[in-house]
């Protein structure tokens, strides 16, 4: 299978390149970064220091999506509209390891997964997906008397607040009480904010150092305190969930799909 990597000289970007070389099931057909990047002209390999393939990374984004079976994008939420255009123009499965969309980027992955196979996931750690099923359980079976505080770490150049997946650790939370996330989300306390309303859920974001990732979802009764909790130790967890969504894609219906379909947890 071929996979192309665009946003290739970021953090996962670099883990991803590595990861779709180190997989026996596939193939590197292109990389791709910004105009500006350093890593433009540089064999895609030499860059994160392994033998050459002959790869050359660019910033022509049309020709990756021409040249591969399947794109996985851990770019920006601006450029998502276009990789969208051009899986479509191409049959090109797209992996979207994106965070930050809109509500109408949303809708636009929604309306192009009906002619193509996108797998769009807030994270692609087989631990993390694990613990996204386990917040649901807990959820259904704690009742309200339960306060349900979502709190994320990641390091100090991440954007985006709350992360993708104490988003989606929050949606999971809100799905095992029956409720809709937007309806009961708690995501901004600062100064005199009164009490904490009953069945919330809150969030609490810290940035900081070169932090992964790690997640926590808290239960809090007036008698006991319950914690969920997972740490990354390595980025290689992304990237290989993200190759192993890529390699799922071929023979896929067209359609949205998410990690718990990749791994059969749904």
């Amino acid at each position: 299978m071929r996979i192309g990597v665009v946003g290739c000289a970021g953090r996962m970007g670099r883990e991803l390149l590595c990861e779709v070389q180190r997989s026996e099931k596939c193939e590197l057909s292109a990389a791709v970064d910004v105009k500006e990047s350093h890593s433009i002209g540089q064999d895609a390999n030499k860059f994160v220091g392994l033998p050459q393939c002959g790869v050359i990374i660019s910033d022509n984004v049309e020709e990756a999506f021409k040249a591969s079976d399947a794109i996985i994008d851990f770019t920006s939420p601006n450029v998502t509209q276009h990789h969208l255009e051009l899986s479509q123009e191409n049959g090109t499965n797209l992996v979207l390891g994106t965070t930050g969309h809109t509500e109408k980027s949303l809708a636009d992955i929604e309306i192009a997964a009906k002619k193509v196979t996108i797998v769009k996931a807030m994270n692609f750690s087989i631990g993390v997906n694990l613990l996204f099923g386990l917040t649901k359980q807990v959820s259904e079976i704690l009742n309200e008397d339960y306060d349900i505080e979502i709190m994320e770490m990641h390091h100090r150049n991440k954007v985006d607040v709350p992360s993708g997946t104490a988003i989606a650790l929050g949606e999971a939370a809100a799905k095992g009480r029956g409720k809709a996330l937007e309806e009961i989300a708690d995501r901004g306390r600062d100064g005199i904010t009164g009490a904490r309303k009953r069945g919330n859920i809150g969030f609490s974001s810290l940035r900081g150092g070169e932090v992964i990732g790690d997640h926590s979802v808290i239960y809090a009764s007036d008698s006991e305190i319950i914690e969920l909790v997972h740490k990354a130790g390595d980025r290689g967890i992304f990237s290989k969930g993200a190759v192993h969504a890529s390699l799922w894609t071929e023979g896929q219906k067209p359609g949205l799909y998410d990690m718990l379909d990749v791994l059969g947890l749904r």
